[in-house]
């Protein structure tokens, strides 16, 4: 018994300790190439957004936002968003409920597809809408017989929108469920919980953080999207012109205030996901100590 206690002054020191025993040089070496990669490749672009937005004052700048064909961008941009990320979570949400709660035949290649879309090119997530829904896609003819306009349309940007961005909120929410497992579920189903009842009352508010997460992910990468909205779209002004369509437009006639001016608005998005998303993270573990905190206080 030559150790049976360990003093705090142990235990301070023990705490300092680094994670791993290179020497001090090498770890002050691989943070400076971490921070010069950071400064390089993601903090002086930005910066350089802004600039170029800024250099020729405030009113040049906000005159980009009185170009009609501009306006007509933003409110595609937001209307896609609001039509796109709602319709994910429904299906994410529904999508994880089932892989993570039960059991059936192809739940593995199931998982597989949901991430499809990031594996595939957003540029040929795009041709496979215009294969389908064109003129001369296999639903085309359909299509046209009916009245509808998909490709080159708003119903077609949407449908993109959806496909490129679908994995977000299921990638997020199934490995949460399938950690919580099923028993707070079973035990409401015991009591006599139905299954709406049971999902509303058990389920969402143990991955409320998580679903948070994965929305704001998913409405930064819908409003953001470029190669499969540019296939669908048709790019014609003032109609199916995304906000980085109508900046990538802007950009090639030489307006290039009014190009960056978008894109710092795009930027800012960027900049204020990551806020929520530090903010999330920090909630979530918040609220999972302070549960492992009152599971401890009712053991004693």
């Amino acid at each position: 018994m030559a150790v049976a206690t360990s003093s705090p002054e142990i235990l301070v020191a023990l705490a300092h300790q680094p994670a791993v025993g290179e020497p001090r040089w090498v770890r002050w070496a691989l943070m400076a190439v971490a921070f010069t990669f950071l400064l390089l490749f993601l903090l002086v672009p930005l910066a350089a957004v802004f600039a170029q937005a800024l250099e020729k004052g405030l009113g040049a700048y906000f005159a980009t936002f009185g170009n009609p064909d501009t306006i007509a961008a933003i409110q595609l941009t937001l209307l896609t968003a609001a039509i796109a990320v709602p319709m994910n979570v429904a299906f994410g949400v529904t999508v994880a409920w089932a892989i993570a709660k039960f059991d059936f035949r192809g739940k593995n290649l199931f998982v597989t597809f949901i991430d499809l879309p990031i594996s595939v090119s957003p540029v040929i997530a795009g041709m496979v809408f215009v294969l389908l829904f064109g003129a001369q896609g296999l639903l085309g003819g359909w299509v046209a017989e009916h009245g509808f306009k998909i490709v080159f349309a708003v119903p077609g940007i949407v449908l993109a929108t959806m496909f490129v961005t679908f994995p977000y909120v299921a990638r997020e929410l199934i490995p949460l469920m399938q950690a919580q497992g099923t028993d707070e579920e079973e035990a409401a189903t015991l009591l006599g919980a139905g299954g709406l009842q049971t999902f509303m009352r058990v389920t969402l508010p143990n991955v409320k953080w998580g679903l948070l997460y994965g929305i704001v992910i998913c409405n930064a990468r819908a409003m953001g999207e470029f190669g499969a909205v540019s296939v669908v779209s048709g790019r014609i002004r003032g109609s199916t012109n995304t906000m980085p369509l109508q900046a990538e437009i802007l950009y090639n006639e030489y307006q290039f205030v009014g190009a960056f001016a978008l894109a710092s608005i795009l930027t800012g998005l960027a900049l204020v996901t990551l806020v929520l998303k530090s903010w999330l993270e920090w909630k979530a573990t918040r609220d999972q100590a302070l549960d492992e905190r009152r599971a401890v206080a009712k053991g004693h």
